[in-house]
């Protein structure tokens, strides 16, 4: 999405009815280590397909624009973080990003709306919880500690491990999205949710305790979990009001973690293969 000829390139040949915009790099301890490539891609790619995409509307018959939306995908993690008392995240939060990574998706939002407000372009925005679920990428916590713990590496844990996220099924994360490309309304933001809030703490030990049953060791799993120093800015919790998007739009989880939680790990035992591909690349 950073090369804006082959952007066009792609509108030209598919013709889309719609735009669905996922691409971003998103793991935060990158961006703390290598700020350059989220502003690359979050902003700089986001700008892309935004004129892109305008371009395209501009040309299509009124009926098809009609018909045409830019759905722009970002995160909670736009709003900053909340205390242990603090009411969720909804739509109308202020923004106060913490990291790179949740800068530089603030930022892609604010364009989104942006192009909306100035150029008319039909948009929507989801801010989504922490996603879970077969195919994530190693580097993110649950396919780590799962990956870790059947190679008996040690389970690594920010700081004390308290921080919250709420968790939200890979799954129902898709069929949230494309509720919203065809129901939503143009303008809109929805946020998107799991109604799990979990200590990270927690998150690992129910990991540890599922594969304790699923492939027993001499120990227990949970042996192997270590406490490291915790990362810069780290955001204590994360908690999503999906009243919106439920009401709006009649969408809901169908998973609860404990179902989904144990459907990703039998998904990674089952596709060691590819995890090891992806990490040998």
């Amino acid at each position: 999405i950073c090369n804006r000829k082959k952007v066009d390139q792609i509108f030209s040949k598919h013709m889309p009815d719609a735009v669905m915009h996922l691409a971003a790099e998103s793991h935060v301890d990158r961006s703390i280590d290598s700020p350059d490539d989220f502003m690359q891609t979050n902003i700089i790619g986001t700008y892309n397909m935004l004129e892109a995409s305008r371009a395209y509307y501009l040309s299509r018959k009124q009926i098809e624009k009609d018909s045409f939306r830019f759905h722009h995908i970002s995160t909670d993690e736009v709003f900053g973080d909340l205390g242990i008392d603090d009411a969720p995240f909804t739509e109308i939060t202020p923004y106060s990003p913490s990291s790179p990574y949740s800068a530089s998706k603030a930022a892609s939002d604010h364009l989104v709306r942006a192009w909306h407000r100035t150029f008319r372009l039909p948009i929507v925005i989801t801010n989504c919880s922490n996603n879970y679920g077969p195919y994530q990428f190693p580097e993110k916590l649950i396919p780590l500690v799962i990956m870790n713990a059947i190679n008996g590496k040690s389970l690594p844990i920010y700081g004390s491990g308290n921080q919250i996220r709420d968790w939200l099924y890979v799954d129902d994360h898709a069929e949230a999205l494309l509720t919203v490309l065809h129901k939503g309304i143009d303008g809109e933001t929805y946020n998107i949710g799991g109604h799990n809030e979990i200590k990270n703490i927690e998150v690992v030990k129910t990991i540890c305790k599922i594969l304790d049953e699923l492939v027993p060791g001499n120990s227990s799993y949970s042996d192997l979990i270590t406490y490291v120093e915790d990362r810069p800015g780290h955001d204590a919790r994360y908690a999503i009001n999906a009243t919106k998007i439920s009401a709006d739009l009649l969408w809901t989880p169908k998973e609860t973690f404990e179902s989904g939680l144990k459907k990703t790990i039998e998904w990674y035992l089952n596709n060691m293969a590819w995890c090891d591909s992806i990490k040998n690349n």
